[in-house]
C-alpha cells in the first residue's frame, strides 16, 4: 500500500470514526427502556419494545465497527503489510479495507 492510499485509509477510517462517535450516544438514547407508568398506550408500547431492539442491534455493530476502525487505524503505520494480502501479498483493493477494515486477506483467499 503506498503513501497516497495510506492517506486516503486514514481519512476515511477518521471520519467513519466521528460519525460513529456521533452515532452511538444517539442510539444509547434509544435503547433506554420507557417506564411502565409512561402512559403511551399498549400497541404503542409494543412499537418501542421492537424499535428497542433494533436500535440495540445497531448499536452493538456500531461499537464493533468502531474498535476494528481504530485497530485498523492503528495498523496502517505500525505495520509495513497493513493492505497487502496475508496469503497471496497481493493488494487487498481499497473497497475491501472500507467494507472490512480488519481483514487480512483479499477477496479471493478469503473465498
Amino acid at each position: 500500500m503506498n503513501e497516497k492510499q495510506k492517506q486516503e485509509f486514514k481519512g476515511f477510517a477518521a471520519a467513519e470514526i466521528e460519525e460513529l462517535k456521533k452515532e452511538i450516544p444517539r442510539l444509547k438514547e434509544l435503547v433506554k427502556p420507557v417506564a411502565p407508568d409512561n402512559a403511551i398506550g399498549r400497541i404503542s408500547r409494543m412499537d418501542n419494545i421492537v424499535n428497542q431492539s433494533v436500535a440495540k442491534a445497531q448499536l452493538s455493530k456500531a461499537k464493533v465497527r468502531l474498535v476494528r476502525l481504530e485497530e485498523a487505524l492503528k495498523r496502517v503505520d505500525e505495520d509495513e503489510d497493513f493492505g497487502l494480502c496475508m496469503d497471496c501479498g497481493d493488494p487487498i483493493p481499497m473497497a475491501r479495507l472500507k467494507a472490512m477494515p480488519e481483514t487480512p486477506f483479499c477477496v479471493e483467499c478469503a473465498e
